[in-house]
């Protein structure tokens, strides 16, 4: 059974980075395309950002385009979220997912799920 282990959170002030890490102890990720999510207090999760599996895709939600960065690494077994110019409203917790879809696309699908890893921005 995949498992995800995210890290990486923190207290941060505005204008701060972070850089959020995704790891699959004793699994390649080879070949799942990933995405990041948020949850805020008292709002929906929404997707952040998702990469394909080959990372030739990624795609960004309009409120962190130019400021997160989503990567992999060349041993295909954890993704990365650098987030950048960090604001209040990034305030959340972050979980990575794994979707079973090889090659060019991301469509943040969720097979499987971490736990996620509080990101709280403020002065």
């Amino acid at each position: 059974q995949l498992q995800l282990v995210e890290s990486g959170g923190g207290l941060v002030q505005p204008g701060g980075s972070l850089r959020l890490s995704c790891a699959a102890p004793g699994f390649t990720l080879r070949y799942y395309a990933m995405g990041w999510f948020r949850q805020a207090p008292g709002k929906e999760r929404e997707g952040v950002s998702c990469m394909s599996s080959d990372g030739d895709t990624t795609r960004y939600a309009d409120s962190v385009k130019g400021r997160f960065t989503m990567s992999r690494n060349s041993a295909g077994n954890t993704t990365y979220l650098q987030m950048n110019n960090l604001k209040p409203e990034d305030t959340a917790v972050y979980y990575c997912a794994a979707e079973m879809l090889h090659g060019s696309s991301c469509s943040y699908g969720t097979d499987y799920w971490g736990k996620g890893t509080l990101v709280n921005v403020s002065l």
